[in-house]
């Protein structure tokens, strides 16, 4: 069971058209329809846009944590996507976490909610409690400066979490925020000193470069015929982590389970594995309208030859 922690919203697109979102809803959505399991801690509305969000998830076979329909108004976000999709938005956020029954197993926390207060305080407790009781978390920081306060303040939050992450991953976009002038390799140099085992940075059609502390690795992009990117990032990590939580990375035997907290066993040549998937998973994204993210069929029919049986 991976449990993730964060906000769910509705982004309002085009002429007043709402769809659910929020990345690390994207990211529990994604890891579901990949046919992990999968729960989601989050902060809902009890209104019509909060019970949208909860069947879009549902659907896809993710568990909603109890007591995350506690907030005033489900949030939202107005998406405009410029000429190249690339979107940005305008927020109204309200950010709390309910209360998590037990310690998970595997905790991905990110986005607004690893910065938002009250409740990134709450995922900071979460993160630090798994962490604790040998557990792993995996970090995604997904950058909104307009809701981050100061850059120093933001940085400083993002390596108290990434300390405790064994898994962290970043768009090239957020590292450039978080450390101006720093290039990939710098970044991933401090991701891996803070003491994360996988540090992985993305750079949209251009790819990704994935480090451990003994193995460094670029993977090209795949090729796509871009609609939109929103949720592309989502589903590189849903990618990573569904790949992360098996025996071994993609492409395995689909029956196997569970995880190690040691991530060790992962080679120059299991690294280009991992993000080739990934690529595929966002190439197969970016070419559909929204965050419309991919089953595991999709992902095993793009991947030719590789694909799981």
């Amino acid at each position: 069971m991976i449990t993730v922690a964060g906000e769910a919203l509705v982004d309002v697109v085009g002429q007043g058209r709402e769809v659910p979102g929020g990345g690390p809803a994207n990211v529990a959505l994604g890891l579901g329809r990949l046919g992990a399991e999968v729960e989601f801690a989050t902060w809902l509305g009890a209104d019509e846009r909060g019970q949208r969000v909860a069947r879009h998830l549902e659907a896809s076979g993710v568990q909603l944590v109890a007591g995350g329909f506690g907030a005033a108004r489900t949030s939202s976000a107005t998406v405009l996507l410029g000429a190249d999709g690339q979107p940005s938005y305008a927020f109204d956020i309200e950010w709390d976490l309910p209360r998590l029954q037990r310690t998970p197993a595997w905790l991905h926390v990110g986005s607004i909610a690893a910065f938002l207060q009250p409740g990134a305080e709450k995922v900071l407790a979460a993160a630090e409690r798994t962490t604790a009781a040998g557990g792993i978390v995996s970090f995604d920081p997904n950058v909104r400066p307009a809701l981050l306060g100061t850059r120093s303040g933001a940085r400083a939050r993002f390596e108290e979490l990434a300390a405790l992450a064994t898994v962290v991953k970043l768009s090239d976009e957020d590292a450039a925020w978080l450390w101006p002038g720093r290039d990939t390799d710098a970044v991933l140099d401090a991701i891996i000193a803070l003491g994360a085992e996988l540090a992985v940075v993305t750079a949209g059609a251009s790819g990704s470069v994935l480090s451990t502390a003994s193995e460094r690795v670029t993977v090209p992009g795949e090729r796509a015929a871009v609609i939109d990117t929103v949720g592309a990032g989502d589903t590189y990590t849903a990618a990573l982590l569904w790949q992360l939580t098996r025996s071994r990375p993609w492409p395995a035997d689909s029956s196997s389970t569970g995880s190690d907290s040691s991530l060790g066993h992962l080679d120059g040549t299991a690294l280009r594995e991992l993000g080739r998937t990934c690529s595929i998973a966002a190439a197969i994204t970016v070419g559909r309208r929204g965050a419309d993210l991919p089953t595991i069929d999709d992902v095993r029919l793009a991947s030719g030859p590789k694909a799981v049986r």
